[in-house]
């Protein structure tokens, strides 16, 4: 399934962007496939992004707590 859609992105990103700064017609599947194929990935990267952002909140709330304690004060 990957295959056979990355053969179908054959769309350069500068096809791509044309496209989108004129919107003037219809896009074509192929185009619609590789603009959904883009907002796929970003979505993912973003996603990847927030999550270890939040892992690296949580750990230092954690040291923050255990510092905290360590010094004799409520963590709350």
């Amino acid at each position: 399934m990957q295959a056979r859609i990355k053969n179908k992105m054959s769309m350069s990103k500068e096809e791509l962007r044309s496209y989108r700064l004129n919107s003037m017609e219809e896009p074509t599947d192929e185009m619609l496939e590789a603009i959904m194929q883009g907002v796929k990935e970003s979505a993912r990267r973003s996603t990847a992004n927030a999550r270890a952002e939040l892992a690296r909140r949580f750990e230092a709330m954690k040291r923050d707590i255990v510092r905290m304690k360590a010094e004799g004060r409520n963590a709350v």
